[in-house]
């Protein structure tokens, strides 16, 4: 008898997760897409926005899952293309549920600048610049803690008190998203750079062997795939709730 079992092929975890990570992200957009002309029309460029991150988070999935295939690498640069994309956008939806409280481009732009820094200096030290991880991480960590401020108890949360019931239950939601759901991506940073604070509770790269290596790098992935999926959906799940709430 054959064993069908035994012929059958062996289930890449991290390849699965990038292409449910295309396909869940792919789905939302056309969700959000569609629901656009279901909601008020004062929500509609927020949905819309929601919809744009997904969009483009599936199209570099898709191209993620094609280069970890090929190389069984993990693809740190379109990773990052992505949020350089989707992150400044994700914290464009703050100020435009607070615009109508009053919210001034001045936030806007402080979220943009606050996210691009972040990333930037993520990017320097995961790739450009491992062996000075530590001092890129501390610059990453701050711009992120200043979004939180700013979500948590700076400007968009006192705008919120002020734009109704509804959208700040909604902030509130988002901030535990940036809060939480943002803190995997340090995590993956600290797990995926050697050196100095990093290397102390033995998290770095640096004397371990390349399948130790690769196998750290795949769980990264696998985390960053989900993160990514929570997060983003999530986003949108959010906006589309307040503006079910707004009609």
């Amino acid at each position: 008898m054959i064993n069908l079992l035994a012929s059958a092929p062996t289930i890449d975890v991290t390849s699965f997760t990038f292409f449910v990570g295309t396909m869940a992200m792919m789905a939302a957009s056309v969700f959000f897409f569609f629901e656009m002309r279901n909601v008020p029309e004062k929500w509609r460029t927020s949905l819309l926005v929601s919809g744009l991150i997904t969009f483009i988070a599936a199209v570099h999935y898709y191209y993620m899952r094609d280069y970890y295939n090929d190389y069984h690498s993990s693809p740190t640069f379109f990773r990052y293309v992505d949020w350089m994309l989707t992150v400044p956008l994700m914290c464009v939806e703050f100020y435009l549920i607070t615009k109508k409280a009053g919210a001034k481009l001045g936030l806007l732009w402080k979220l943009i600048l606050a996210s691009v820094i972040m990333l930037v200096t993520g990017y320097f030290g995961e790739i450009i610049q491992p062996e000075s991880s530590v001092l890129w991480g501390i610059l990453s960590g701050l711009a992120y803690f200043y979004i939180v401020y700013l979500v948590w108890s700076g400007e968009v949360a006192q705008l919120a008190k002020d734009a109704g019931e509804n959208v700040q239950k909604a902030v509130k939601i988002l901030a535990w998203f940036v809060l939480v759901g943002w803190a995997i991506y340090p995590l993956g940073y600290i797990l995926g750079t050697p050196g100095g604070l990093f290397n102390i509770a033995g998290t770095g790269t640096e004397g371990l062997t390349q399948d130790v290596v690769a196998s750290r790098h795949q769980l990264m992935d696998v985390i960053y795939n989900i993160g990514d999926a929570v997060n983003k959906i999530g986003f949108g799940l959010v906006i589309y709730a307040l503006t079910q709430k707004e009609k």
